[in-house]
């Protein structure tokens, strides 16, 4: 379980002499065995927080508690030993590693070819057609979408933190990533999945969501409880979506 206790964060703002409080004392608990979404508008500190939760950034005034261990000052590797996966919005490319030394790195011992190449079948990849390529830019964003989740997978995370898997990937990728999610639910004991994201196809697999709007908690229960109040939202970013992607066609 992971317990946020009146979390704040603060930066400079463009007056040198002055803060400006991304998010504002908020306090949250991600039960175990369970998958959480938090959503929002844009702004209103979302990413901020997952940075917070995986120690990217400190925060200025809180506790932050993992299975009752108080981690503030940890840095994201300390707090990556103690069971807390982090993947990227925009996965990290490394020239020269091969798909299944990072799955090695992350797995933390040696495995098999064969082990690596399961992580891989189970976020959809043919393992014969991605074991031994670079994780480097010859690979589209979902690609590197799903590797980073093998990774996640292979290190098999207490708590696994998404920050909007679905940016930057198309469509036939999107439904990939929620049979994979879809699958991570499944087999979630012992451990908890917090994803950021404001797609309504993620929502509908929440158990819980969380929803923040100028640093602060706004709404936090069940799926059913929340996912009906955000319906208008949903349906109006579903929309933005879909005109990105056929401006992104037309400009191809």
């Amino acid at each position: 379980m992971l317990e946020l206790k009146n979390i704040t964060f603060n930066v400079k703002s463009d007056d040198a002499n002055a803060n400006k409080e991304i998010i504002r004392g908020i306090s949250l608990t991600i039960p175990d065995e369970k998958l959480v979404v938090i959503t929002g508008p844009n702004g209103g500190g979302k990413s901020t927080l997952a940075r917070l939760i995986a120690g990217i950034e400190k925060p200025t005034n809180g506790k932050i508690i993992l299975h009752g261990e108080d981690i503030t000052e940890m840095n994201i590797t300390d707090r990556a030993r103690k069971g807390i996966g982090f993947a990227f919005q925009q996965p990290v490319k490394f020239k020269g590693i091969r798909v299944f030394d990072l799955i090695k790195l992350a797995k933390g011992k040696n495995i098999s070819m064969s082990d690596a190449c399961n992580y891989l079948s189970a976020v959809g990849l043919c393992a014969r057609d991605y074991i031994n390529r670079e994780v480097n830019g010859s690979l589209s964003g979902g690609e590197l979408k799903r590797i980073e989740i093998a990774t996640v997978l292979a290190k098999g995370s207490r708590l696994s933190v998404f920050d909007e898997p679905e940016a930057g990937i198309d469509l036939w990728s999107f439904q990939n990533l929620i049979e994979v999610f879809e699958g991570m639910r499944k087999n979630i004991s012992g451990s908890s999945i917090l994803i950021i994201s404001h797609q309504e196809r993620i929502l509908n697999i929440a158990d819980e969501i969380i929803v923040i709007k100028d640093g602060t908690v706004a709404a936090n229960g069940s799926r059913d409880e929340i996912l009906p109040t955000l319906t208008g939202t949903a349906s109006a970013l579903k929309e933005c979506s879909r005109l990105t992607a056929s401006i992104g066609g037309a400009a191809v």
